[in-house]
C-alpha cells in the first residue's frame, strides 16, 4: 500500500481541488481576454461612451479650445474670452504667449496698436493658431479679448461693444469716448505722425482736412486714406468712430 501512494502522490482530494480550478479558472480567464481585447471597440452604439459628443471629445486635436457658451454668439466680453480660450496660454507664458498682466512683455506688442493685435489674433501669429483655436469665436470677441489683456499690462484699449439686443442705446460723448478711441487705436500714427498721418494738435496740419466739414472727414477717414486703413483698423460702432474724429478735430481748433 505504501509503494502505491509512493508512486502516485496526488490524494484524491488534491485531484478534485485541480479539477475545480481549471472548471472555475478557464472561463475565468477567456472572460479577462475577450474584455481586454474588446474593450475599445464599439460593440455597444447606444452606450454612453458612443455618443456623438463623447466621440467629438475624444478626437479634437491637441491644444483646441471651447468657447464658454454662456451667453448669445457674439456676446462674451473680453474677461469671459480670456478665462474660456486664452487663460490656457497666457495665463502659464506656454509657448511664449507674453502673460496676462506682464507689462514688460505686452508693452512691445501694445506699441505696435490694437489693430495689429487683433489682426495677429484673428489671422493666428507665430504659435498661436487663428483665434487661439476657438473658431466659435466672432472677430469682436476676439478683439474684446485683446483689448482686455492688453489693457492688464498697461494699455488703454477700447473693447468694441456689443451689438444688437441688449446693446446700450445711449448716445456716446465725444468728450469720453473719442479720448478713448484716441488712446486705444489712433494715438498709435496721430500721436507721432507716423507715415505721414497728421499730429494730434497740429493745426497747421489739419486744416486743409478738416476744410470739408465734419461730415465729409469722417466719411473720408471711414474708407481709409494714404497708409490709414479703414477706421484706422477700429472695429468699433460707426457713432465711436465718429467721436474719435470729433476728438481729434477738437484738439487742433
Amino acid at each position: 500500500m505504501s509503494e502505491a501512494n509512493a508512486d502516485n502522490p496526488m490524494t484524491a482530494k488534491q485531484l478534485i481541488g485541480v479539477v475545480l480550478a481549471a472548471i472555475v479558472g478557464i472561463p475565468v480567464l477567456i472572460f479577462l481576454l475577450v474584455k481586454l481585447f474588446t474593450s475599445g471597440l464599439p460593440v455597444n452604439p447606444g452606450s454612453p461612451t458612443m455618443t456623438n459628443e463623447a466621440v467629438v471629445s475624444r478626437i479634437q486635436p491637441i491644444g483646441y479650445a471651447k468657447l464658454d457658451e454662456s451667453g448669445p454668439p457674439g456676446s462674451r466680453n473680453g474677461k469671459a474670452v480670456f478665462e474660456s480660450v486664452c487663460m490656457s496660454c497666457h495665463g502659464t507664458g506656454l509657448a511664449g504667449a507674453p502673460k496676462q498682466g506682464d507689462a514688460a512683455a505686452w508693452g512691445p506688442r501694445i506699441s505696435k496698436g490694437f489693430a495689429t493685435l487683433v489682426e495677429h489674433a484673428v489671422k493666428g501669429f507665430n504659435a498661436m493658431p487663428a483665434k487661439g483655436g476657438a473658431a466659435d469665436l466672432t472677430d469682436d470677441e476676439v478683439a474684446r479679448a485683446v483689448a482686455y489683456m492688453g489693457n492688464a499690462a498697461g494699455a488703454k484699449f477700447t473693447e468694441p461693444a456689443v451689438q444688437g439686443a441688449g446693446a446700450s442705446t445711449a448716445a456716446v460723448d465725444p468728450a469720453v469716448k473719442g479720448k478713448e478711441v484716441y488712446d486705444s487705436v489712433c494715438m498709435a500714427c496721430h500721436a507721432s505722425g507716423t507715415a505721414g498721418a497728421p499730429k494730434l494738435g497740429d493745426k497747421a496740419a489739419w486744416a486743409p482736412r478738416t476744410k470739408g466739414g465734419l461730415d465729409a472727414l469722417v466719411e473720408s477717414a471711414a474708407k481709409g486714406k494714404g497708409a490709414m486703413p479703414p477706421k484706422g483698423g477700429y472695429s468699433g460702432s460707426d457713432e465711436e468712430f465718429r467721436a474719435a474724429v470729433t476728438y481729434i478735430v477738437n484738439a487742433s481748433k
